[in-house]
């Protein structure tokens, strides 16, 4: 990325990384979502959109939080019943949507229904992290990358529609 960073998102980017996630690994699930709908879009669009919404504080706010709970599930470290539900990835639990959610409407409305596409079909690296081997925990996580290629594929639509110009 030419832009500088923020201390911030440096460490959000990290985190996702030390966690197994690659930017392109995102870009992957926008292209998932978007290709049947532009026939010209290129990984590389895809990943600009990633990058974008990266810069999002709210979004790096969410990611800090929910790699956080995951970790700390893994070390066995939080309360009961807490423990349990996160470590389980028990179904009813919808913190983890919820604090998806904050990150799907950042480019609009049409990201809801993006990601409910991709957190139903688990297709690329949400399938893997939703294995959760070797004692990984990915409650959160899983959710937050489906949520974040679902808000850069709303981002592209709305840049491809004008809504969105760069500068």
């Amino acid at each position: 990325m030419a832009e500088k960073q923020t201390e911030l998102e440096k460490i959000a980017r990290q985190k996702l990384m030390d966690r197994g996630v690659e930017i392109q690994d995102i870009a992957e699930l926008v292209y998932y979502l978007q290709v049947k709908y532009y026939q010209e879009l290129t990984m590389e669009d895809c990943v600009h959109n990633v990058n974008r919404v990266l810069t999002k504080r709210e979004v790096q706010h969410a990611i800090l939080t929910g790699i956080e709970l995951d970790e700390l599930a893994e070390k066995g470290l939080l309360s009961e019943p807490l423990q349990d539900i996160i470590h389980r990835d028990e179904g009813l639990y919808g913190i983890d949507e919820v604090i998806a959610l904050s990150i799907v409407n950042v480019y609009g409305s049409i990201g809801f229904t993006s990601y409910g596409y991709v957190d139903k079909k688990k297709p690329g690296i949400l399938r893997q992290l939703n294995k959760h081997e070797n004692g990984t925990v990915h409650t959160f996580l899983d959710d937050i990358v489906g949520a974040i290629a679902a808000a850069a594929a709303s981002r592209l639509a709305h840049s491809t529609a004008g809504d969105i110009v760069e500068g």
